[in-house]
């Protein structure tokens, strides 16, 4: 890394610079060193955040999901001995699973500011190392629609079972037919109520003038591959685009990703969100109750997986047609998880009309 330009993080809408940090590849994540020499607080934005001036010093609070204490804690306690040692301050966290507040106290306000800058990148870095736990996505479970993708299913296991690769365990479960705009990393319910409310602020300040309060007709048709040679797929996805041609649907999913990249609850991945219902995934051959969803473009799964050979399907399947569909709202989906209709669980929702 060049030390003069290190790279940025961007928390709570401001822009930090990211010290050095060195990290250890060890079994569990929880026994992962934090390592940062002492710090300048004369660099440090000391207007960031609320530090509050007590009889005894100072004293700054931080909003941290339960799930991110032990990070700060660190294997046997030593990445917050090391904290406190290095900014001369006093670090209080709640006990684990209970949803708190962590207490920095320190004589010095700078040593409060450092301490509180240190964790927010310690906890930045970790946090991208969470397993998302909700997305974005657009339902096309309609009953039409899974007929045709059942029909797709059929035929494909009819002609081309016999090309390398190719499977009945390959394809998404019908139920859970989506698009995905993109994935969030929520570790408590108010980490999930923030989600639900901005939802609701973008419906106001745009999506109501986009839609006009109607549901959108996206149709469903053709097939497409992720990867650069048809012999060797992993991902088969369905393409979808607006009935009336228009380019809502995009503007819609593009703005909320901004949106949601903006506030931190999203990492941003890409300019533009990938418009594509997932029909064939070699992620799940292995485990029939692989999650169906992490198919977004550039993911990737440390499971070995056995791609197929998708010439035949692309061929004779190209302009096969699906359906069309009436989008009426977006979901904030759970992973892992099912409803009464077979969908995922929905956390909240932004709907049309």
């Amino acid at each position: 890394m060049d030390v003069l330009r290190p790279p940025l993080v961007r928390i709570g809408g401001r822009v930090y610079r990211k010290n050095l940090i060195q990290e250890q590849d060890l079994p569990h994540e929880e026994e992962e060193e934090f390592y940062a020499g002492p710090g300048d607080c004369a660099d440090e934005p000391c207007d960031a955040f609320v530090v509050e001036e007590t009889e005894r010093g100072f004293q700054c609070r931080v909003e941290v999901p339960s799930p991110l204490y032990k990070y700060i804690i660190g294997k046997k306690g030593e990445t917050k001995k090391r904290l406190e040692t290095e900014t001369r301050t006093s670090i209080s966290i709640p006990k684990p699973g209970v949803e708190g507040e962590i207490v920095i106290t320190g004589q010095q306000r700078s040593g409060v500011i450092s301490a509180r800058t240190r964790i927010d990148v310690l906890l930045d870095s970790f946090r991208k190392k969470q397993p998302f736990t909700h997305f974005l996505s657009f339902a096309l479970n309609q009953p039409a629609i899974q007929e045709k993708f059942l029909q797709f299913k059929e035929e494909v296991l009819e002609k081309c079972s016999k090309d390398h690769g190719v499977s009945s365990s390959l394809f998404q479960n019908p139920a859970k037919l989506h698009l995905t705009l993109g994935t969030l990393v929520l570790l408590n319910e108010q980490e999930i109520q923030r989600a639900c409310d901005l939802l609701q602020r973008c419906k106001e300040d745009f999506v109501d003038q986009i839609t006009g309060g109607q549901p959108l007709t996206v149709e469903v048709a053709g097939v497409e591959y992720m990867n650069d040679d048809p012999a060797t797929t992993d991902v088969l996805y369905a393409k979808v685009h607006m009935k009336d041609g228009s380019d809502r649907l995009q503007v819609i999913a593009d703005q909320l990703v901004e949106r949601f990249v903006a506030s931190g609850l999203m990492l941003k991945e890409w300019d533009r969100v990938k418009l594509h219902a997932t029909v064939m995934n070699t992620l799940f051959r292995k485990d029939p109750t692989e999650e169906r969803n992490n198919t977004m473009p550039g993911k990737s799964s440390f499971k070995e997986r056995e791609s197929f050979n998708g010439r035949n399907i692309l061929k004779l399947f190209e302009n096969f047609h699906f359906g069309e569909v009436q989008l009426d709202s977006v979901r904030l989906s759970q992973r892992f998880s099912s409803d009464d209709s077979g969908y995922y669980a929905t956390s909240g929702q932004l709907c049309f009309s």
